[in-house]
């Protein structure tokens, strides 16, 4: 072939792998002057940004990280937390930055699991923090944040943030991965079973969703964007790199409240948020000495449940468009959009609100999202009501499970990702989401695996068997509901079953009502979820 020849091979001048790591080197050459931090007192330009990176990767590279390690973290929205998104990769290393809400056995596993050398951890989290240490059974070195606007903690570290930073070199060297399929985080999710499942981005991947980000909102240069989704939840949905490449200002928050949010909106001019419709309910429903006007438009997305019309009717009256998006740990967060079509704006508010919460279709950096037959592999029909399984196809799809080939392989069968869900595609191409194959409940933006908090009920003597399902909940949209069969003889108060639980899990993985009774099973003996899924409409539904 002529286009095969010597002089059209790849090389230094006309490749380069896909990285985050351009993205960083780019704003601090066009825009270092521009604000980049905004956290309580603190407020840092993209130029000092860009220093304290390069002197965070340095620091880790004197200390033998590279390309492989794993550097994990804790932490909530601070910039430290950004600052290891961006600063990790730089050094070849793979960020595995963790949920604060978790137990210190999950975090001692998820140490272990991903053989981390370094942990970074913010001081209000340092006593479960060092629990996880003890029960990883792990030798790593511990970095202390000392965060300024935060209630501070005890110290469990060889040395603080501030301290490794100043063992960097601000002139360390911008460096792409050698191949841009190098994983770049490590990213763990409850999936189906009681153990979390290790989800590997690349680097190919992770910048490939930060553009699309910009693609599918619209973003322009220089937004104002403020942190209510949690850094750790699939990296911020790349969010830190999308916010970064158009030299936008980061506002952070340690935890959402109503009152902070509006703040935010008034004093920095924010003009976009991301966040579960919990964060939406938090700013509709906010109290009138919270709230302040604000004169810019300003854009959410949503992901999680459906949000509730009221809550949009409100959130549109404010001047505050609404996004709604889907998508996975698996797909680098959300991958899947309800696009909004020209025209929609003029329909009535119910049509629109029913529009806006089907899931949509494919992100435009996305391969491809079907629903397929899950015995036959194919396409069921576009017309709303044959149902099969949701599955992805595309460059923003994980390398795979981290030391899980069985998972893998039978997660990407046939080429596609399957994704659990089962939804339907409608006539006009949108796919909506009708039931979760996996159990999963997402509770207020949080994944929770209902193996996990059955198997924490099971260890109660009085539970002879147990189920667990999500019901609807105003506050969270969906929270755990255990339905429990009582060994023989025995006898339990709900109460104590319940305090039985908060000594196990975390408390957004804690059943919120138990319901006593011999369950239904089919004739081999498995229990039949979707009765008690519609034993719980109909108690919803009778008020």
């Amino acid at each position: 072939m002529i286009y095969d020849g010597p002089e059209l091979a790849r090389c230094t001048a006309n490749y380069a792998a896909l990285s985050p790591v351009s993205i960083l080197k780019r704003v601090e050459r066009v825009h270092p002057e521009l604000p980049a931090q905004i956290h309580g007192r603190i407020r840092r330009n993209w130029g000092e940004v860009t220093t304290r990176c390069k002197r965070l990767a340095s620091a880790l590279t004197k200390r033998g990280i590279g390309k492989g390690d794993t550097v994990a973290l804790i932490a909530p929205n601070i910039p430290e937390a950004l600052e290891c998104a961006l600063a990790v990769p730089m050094t070849g290393a793979v960020l595995n930055a963790n949920n604060v809400r978790l137990d210190a056995a999950t975090i001692g596993y998820i140490l272990k699991h991903g053989e981390a050398k370094v942990l970074l951890v913010d001081s209000e989290f340092s006593a479960m923090a060092a629990d996880a240490v003890v029960q990883s059974g792990h030798d790593l070195l511990i970095v202390d944040i000392e965060d300024s606007e935060g209630p501070g903690g005890e110290r469990i570290g060889a040395l603080t943030y501030d301290q490794l930073l100043s063992e960097g070199d601000e002139e360390f060297p911008y460096t792409l991965p050698d191949d841009e399929w190098n994983a770049l985080a490590l990213n763990y999710t409850s999936g189906t079973t009681g153990r979390p499942k290790g989800v590997v981005y690349s680097h190919r991947g992770a910048w490939t969703n930060a553009v699309n980000n910009v693609v599918t909102w619209e973003m322009p240069h220089h937004p104002v964007y403020l942190w209510t989704l949690p850094l750790f939840h699939c990296n911020g949905w790349c969010f830190p790199w999308t916010v970064t490449l158009l030299a936008g200002t980061h506002v952070f928050l340690r935890a959402p409240r109503a009152g902070a949010i509006y703040d935010a909106f008034a004093d920095h001019g924010v003009t976009h948020l991301c966040g579960a419709p919990i964060i939406m309910s938090m700013i509709a429903g906010a109290s009138e000495a919270e709230k302040r006007a604000f004169d810019q438009k300003i854009r959410m997305m949503t992901a999680a449940a459906p949000p509730p019309p009221p809550v949009i009717a409100a959130m549109e009256a404010m001047g505050i468009s609404v996004t709604h998006v889907y998508g996975l740990t698996e797909v680098y967060g959300p991958a899947v959009v309800c696009a909004e079509k020209p025209g929609w704006t003029d329909l009535p508010l119910s049509e629109r609100v029913r529009l806006k919460s089907r899931q949509g279709v494919a992100y435009e950096l996305e391969e491809d999202v079907l629903v397929l037959d899950p015995e036959t592999g194919t396409p069921v029909p576009w017309d709303g009501e044959t149902q099969g399984e949701i599955v992805f196809r595309g460059n923003i799809v994980m390398k795979g499970y981290l030391k899980q080939p069985d998972a893998t392989v039978e997660a990407f069968r046939g080429g596609w990702f399957w994704s659990g869900d089962i939804g339907v595609h409608h006539p006009d191409g949108y796919v909506e989401i009708r039931d979760r194959a996996k159990d999963i409940i997402i509770s207020g933006g949080e994944n929770i695996s209902s193996i996990e908090v059955e198997n924490a009920l099971y260890t109660h003597s009085a539970v002879a068997q147990v189920a667990v399902v999500a019901m609807p909940d105003q506050k969270w949209g969906e929270v755990p509901c255990a339905f429990v069969e009582l060994a023989e003889g025995a006898t339990v108060a709900e109460d104590d079953l319940l305090q039985h639980a908060r000594e196990r899990l975390a408390g957004f993985q804690r059943p919120k009502k138990i319901v006593f009774g011999e369950l239904p099973k089919t004739t081999t003996g498995k229990i039949r979820k979707h009765e008690l899924r519609a034993w719980i409409k109909a108690e919803v539904a009778a008020g």
